[in-house]
């Protein structure tokens, strides 16, 4: 579970480190794919070798023994947690550094009215996918827009291979897109991200705290892991979980650095070399795309249809990109209009389900085959996309 947490606080590093933008209103059948390669560095986590130790005078001895094991870094500032299980920078040469992995991911767009899409993750040599449904409602709200998911996105669902396939389900909180009227865009996060393990019977709350007492954005958020019972699940604040369910805790700012400790004590009361590092986000950076060459992607590939409306924009050519947009838009409900006259009802290409299926879209056999070709750098449609 800590492990998944940690993914879930990095997933979203673009939005910590970089500028919201508008996105584009995506056509039907639109698709995106792309590899991503990395080392794998990240430091396992290991409850047991970070339990508190009982016996007077071990607590140093202990939390170097669990640096040792988890090849983690020792903190010797006295504000600092004494281990750190975070993330290293993408990138950061290792002396013990193995093959990359190769993680690809696959979207399509599957819906129009209302706009969802698809998409699959997989890193078949670690035995983890990723899938659901992207969708999200936005309400202005006076000087913020507020962003939530939409009625068909039910969350990430990750499943672990190596594990006897426990599915963790991963559901989003709200965002809040701000500076509307100043024209400096930011993003804060609001009430509840909640993740399930009905396989573990283990479920973590991570409430956003947006505002402090002066009104202040703060970024941060407090956790709960505790023990739940998948057939009453009716734990859905941190204060309503008792003690004697809690695993761990979490605490800190989202965008910068968060620690957990183990066992039920409110985190002010944990001294600090019980506290440890489950991701530090500020040395942190997006890792890159590996995309498909130009002349291997196809005509609704999302870089190629957009193409021409993004090099305008680069351009500055503001009136040339609307008029390319307006075009696209246009082709899209005349599809849309012969498909009705036809009395013909549109199916994925890669993709089983427009929407439902509890919010995890299985792969078509095309699909599939996407996926495989890009685990192999092949970025050939031959034979899949007529």
């Amino acid at each position: 579970m800590l492990e998944v947490i940690r993914f879930w606080l990095t997933k979203d590093l673009k939005y910590a480190k970089g500028k919201p933008c508008k996105p584009y209103n995506s056509c039907l059948g639109e698709f995106f794919r792309c590899n991503w390669e990395t080392e794998d560095n990240a430091p396992r986590i290991n409850t047991l070798d970070l339990q508190t130790p009982t016996a007077p005078g071990s607590s140093s001895s202990s939390i170097k023994g669990a640096a040792a094991n988890l090849k983690a870094a020792s903190k010797s500032e006295n504000s600092s947690s004494s281990v750190s299980l975070s993330v290293p920078q993408h990138g950061t040469p290792s002396d013990e550094a193995g093959p990359l992995l190769r993680i690809s991911y696959l979207t399509e767009q599957t819906s129009h009215h209302p706009p969802v899409s698809a998409f699959h993750v997989t890193c078949p040599e670690k035995g983890i996918t990723a899938r659901g449904f992207d969708q999200i409602t936005a309400k202005f709200t006076g000087t913020s827009v507020k962003v939530l998911p939409g009625e068909h996105n039910m969350g990430i669902f990750i499943s672990l291979e190596k594990r006897n396939n426990e599915t963790y389900q991963l559901t989003h909180p709200a965002a809040h897109l701000g500076g509307l009227f100043r024209g400096t865009l930011s993003v804060s996060v609001s009430e509840m991200a909640y993740i399930t393990c009905p396989d573990t019977k283990i479920k973590a709350i991570l409430h956003y705290v947006e505002e402090g007492w002066l009104g202040r954005t703060t970024n941060k958020i407090d956790g709960v892991i505790f023990k739940y019972d998948p057939e009453n699940d009716d734990k859905t604040r941190v204060q309503d979980v008792p003690d004697e369910d809690v695993l761990a805790r979490l605490s800190g700012p989202w965008k910068e650095k968060v620690v957990f400790s183990l066992g039920p004590r409110p985190m002010k009361t944990v001294p600090v070399e019980e506290q440890h590092v489950i991701i530090d986000i500020i040395p942190l950076n997006v890792a890159p795309k590996i995309l498909p060459p130009d002349e291997q992607m196809l005509p609704n590939e999302s870089l190629r249809l957009w193409g021409g409306v993004t090099e305008a924009i680069h351009a500055k050519q503001f009136s040339k990109a609307t008029e390319v947009k307006v075009a696209l838009e246009e082709a899209q409900r005349e599809k849309a209009r012969k498909r009705e006259q036809n009395k013909e009802t549109w199916q994925p290409v890669f993709f089983e389900h427009v929407v439902g299926n509890g919010g995890k879209p299985d792969l078509t056999e095309k699909g599939k085959q996407v996926l495989e070709r890009a685990q192999k750098s092949d970025w050939s449609l031959d034979g899949i996309v007529v």
